[in-house]
């Protein structure tokens, strides 16, 4: 099969093939899917077509969401902690995901496709919040046809600067899958580029698990902010003479702190993402010693036995 006759088979099958990338890049694949919904909204001639194409994403989208919806109900934080530590991008911290999630409620779950990192963290949130399932199932489905409509809608609008890219892709053999490559390489790049950048900003002075519990019952003891979100929190208690903090208001939590004394924050992201995120932020503010808790809140509860 050459690559006209893909492009037909495709053009033949819209339908199948929103559902499929859509399903696999909600599980969590990394498989782009707006440049296919714009494609497919390019390649759609009826509005009869492109309501089918826009149900199937959006029941692809619940599919993935309520799979990942159970087993954040089922399994709680450890399908949450698992989810960063397989994810490409460890910036996107889950306790920094709960804290919004419960400051916004469902309207999270209707902007959360539109955020990189929020999309799968959000729904396995939402299941271990307990959220009840007609009101997740309500908003993460207006979410989804937002989100899938929007591109579907771009498609069809640019449909002829689409279409003027993509022909003489399709006369010239390979030039179709350079194209879908290229796309697909494109964005593993930008999640690696993040890591990368995570990575790099992980780079600067930690506290070690023992050494803060020796200075939390000294004369001086350090400000230590826990960043944990609620569901952890319930599951293994606070941290004994710890700031609860919230990383959306960091001048909140450190403005009665001197300039020069020692914070410390804690988390429990793999990779302690959200505690380096934090302390940067910190020492942006003025703060000449913040020092985010190497290995994070496992760390404390080990040191502290």
């Amino acid at each position: 099969m050459d690559i006209a006759e893909l492009t037909r088979t495709v053009e033949q099958n819209v339908v199948w093939v929103a559902f499929v990338n859509v399903l696999l890049q909600q599980l969590g694949f990394p498989i782009p899917a707006i440049p296919t919904l714009l494609v497919i909204g390019s390649l759609v001639a009826q509005p009869s077509i492109a309501l089918l194409v826009l149900a199937a994403a959006v029941l692809a989208s619940l599919i993935a969401d309520l799979a990942w919806y159970s087993a954040g109900r089922m399994f709680g934080y450890r399908v949450l902690s698992g989810l960063c530590t397989l994810s490409i991008n460890p910036g996107s911290c889950v306790s920094k995901t709960e804290t919004r999630f419960l400051r916004w409620g469902l309207r999270s779950l209707v902007i959360a496709k539109f955020v990189p990192g929020f999309s799968i963290v959000a729904p396995p949130v939402a299941g271990s919040l307990k959220m009840p399932l007609p009101s997740f199932l309500a908003a993460a489905g207006l979410g989804a046809a937002l989100w899938a409509g929007m591109a579907i809608a771009a498609g069809w609008i640019f449909r002829t600067q689409l279409q003027m890219v993509m022909r003489p892709l399709t006369e010239h053999g390979n030039g179709l899958l350079i194209l879908v490559v290229a796309v697909a390489g494109g964005w593993i790049l930008w999640k690696l580029w993040h890591k990368y950048r995570f990575e790099k900003l992980a780079r600067m002075p930690h506290i070690a698990a023992h050494e803060l519990l020796g200075l939390m019952h000294s004369a001086t003891p350090p400000l230590v902010l826990d960043f944990r979100g609620p569901t952890l929190r319930a599951e293994n208690g606070n941290i004994s003479g710890a700031r609860l903090a919230d990383y959306d208001r960091l001048d909140a939590a450190v403005r009665d702190w001197p300039k020069d004394a020692l914070i410390v924050t804690v988390c429990a992201c793999p990779q302690g993402a959200g505690g380096i995120q934090a302390a940067r932020s910190i020492k942006a503010m003025g703060f000449a010693d913040v020092r985010p808790l190497e290995g994070g809140f496992k760390a404390w509860r080990e040191a502290a036995r």
